[in-house]
């Protein structure tokens, strides 16, 4: 059937389209915006305004869109070689993505399986823990420790072991049962964690948990030194730790890997990739562990070995893409931390605000929340409506307003968007 040229993309949308994380029902009062294009931290409609892409896009861009080197770099090796399965095959992107994030750890991680996208990743690490424990001749740790606000995917293993309410609760009754265990900004975490793993001897396979930053929570954070003392535990009590940096890695706290900051000479026993690995171009992810882990799987048994897939792993045009994110890296990383002292001096004023609270940073990743006597219904929905007007592309979560730009920010760009969200914050809860 022949598209009606008389209906506008956000109409054809809502027709066709199914969009994520999206009550369908709302899209009348607010609807989709129709982006054409895209040039360095900035989006464009239809009508040609634009928008600071303020969330990086879920999460995902680096460098800023239409970035001239990440486009030649996939058009290249999409002239060349744009995929073969990796059973069986093998090629240079994959193997120069490996060995380049295999670096970033010292050796420590050096095993590197590739999926699809975050979700994947976590599926792919959940597996590969208790089919370990299994190869080692312990089936029965085959159970897992999540952190209460822990958000790790929504197919249904990652779902298991994520813990925002409003992603979960629907899926339920299908999901694998995980122990949960404070959040480790929460006092008590530690001892808490402690006591279920004392309670699961035998039985726990993983404990997973986002470095620094939960993310969908709505960016709660914690520092590095209790970090360590959870991988002190994870030894201790023969469990795997899982580092989720899918939202976090990349540079996002400042350091390529979060656990950098953590202890760089101890590192967990996986650790998952995904988002900004392509700087916001494709779909990628990938799941980094240990030569033991890697050396459980080795066997003349077919079914010893780790035999999950995806037909795309380990595509050659994604890792082309991430394979320039990180030559890119040795340029960009240096200038993370002026960059965050930009944001953070130009944000100071804001974050004096009596209509907010907890006001917190890490890295280039800047939130505070709403007081909820002043957030008033549909906060989210509101502050992001409002935004648009003055050239923000920003969805709040909950009342936690939160900043996680492309890598650009220099000192007048930090104090136009401190600028532009006072100015929604005025429109939204006027004092």
């Amino acid at each position: 059937m022949a598209l009606s040229t008389s209906l506008n993309l956000a109409a054809r949308s809502r027709a066709a389209v199914w969009h994520p994380c999206t009550q369908m029902a709302r899209l009348d009062q607010v609807p989709p915006l129709p982006i054409v294009r895209g040039e360095g931290p900035w989006l464009f409609d239809d009508q040609g305004r634009r928008y600071f892409d303020a969330n990086s896009s879920w999460w995902v861009n680096l460098f800023g869109h239409a970035d001239a080197g990440l486009a030649e770099a996939i058009a290249r090796q999409a002239r060349t070689l744009p995929h073969v399965m990796l059973a069986g095959c093998t090629h240079e992107p994959a193997v120069e993505l490996a060995e380049r994030l295999s670096t970033r750890t010292g050796g420590a991680l050096g095993h590197a399986f590739f999926g699809s996208d975050g979700a994947s990743a976590t599926e792919i690490a959940l597996k590969m823990s208790a089919h370990y424990w299994r190869n080692r001749g312990l089936p029965d740790k085959n159970e897992f420790i999540a952190l209460a606000g822990g958000y790790h995917g929504e197919t249904l293993g990652a779902l298991s072991v994520t813990d925002v309410a409003i992603f979960r609760d629907a899926y339920a009754p299908l999901l694998r049962r995980t122990h949960l265990a404070p959040a480790l900004h929460e006092a008590g975490a530690l001892a808490a964690i402690e006591a279920k793993l004392v309670a699961l001897q035998g039985r726990c396979a993983a404990v997973i948990v986002e470095p620094l930053i939960q993310g969908a929570s709505g960016m709660r954070m914690h520092g590095p030194e209790v970090l360590r003392e959870l991988r002190a535990l994870c030894t201790t009590y023969d469990a795997h730790l899982i580092a989720d940096e899918i939202a976090v890695g990349c540079g996002r706290t400042g350091s390529f890997f979060a656990w950098e900051q953590v202890d760089p000479l101890n590192w967990p026993d996986f650790l998952l990739l995904s988002k900004g690995i392509t700087g916001g171009t494709l779909p990628l992810s990938l799941v980094l562990t240990t030569d033991r882990v890697f050396e459980a799987f080795l066997s003349d048994e077919v079914a010893r070995g780790f035999l999950h897939s995806h037909s795309y792993t380990g595509n050659a045009i994604a890792c082309a893409a991430a394979n320039e994110v990180l030559r890119r890296m040795d340029t960009v990383l240096p200038t993370l931390a002026h960059q965050a002292a930009l944001l953070r001096e130009a944000f100071a004023p804001l974050l004096a605000d009596a209509r907010i609270e907890h006001g917190r940073q890490t890295g280039l990743v800047l939130a505070f929340d709403v007081q909820e006597a002043v957030a008033g219904a549909r906060f989210a929905e509101r502050f992001h409506l409002a935004a648009r007007a003055h050239e923000l592309l920003i969805r709040p979560i909950g009342r936690a307003v939160y900043l996680m730009p492309p890598y650009l920010i220099d000192a007048p760009t930090a104090t136009w968007l401190a600028e532009r969200v006072r100015a929604t914050l005025d429109d939204v809860c006027p004092f």
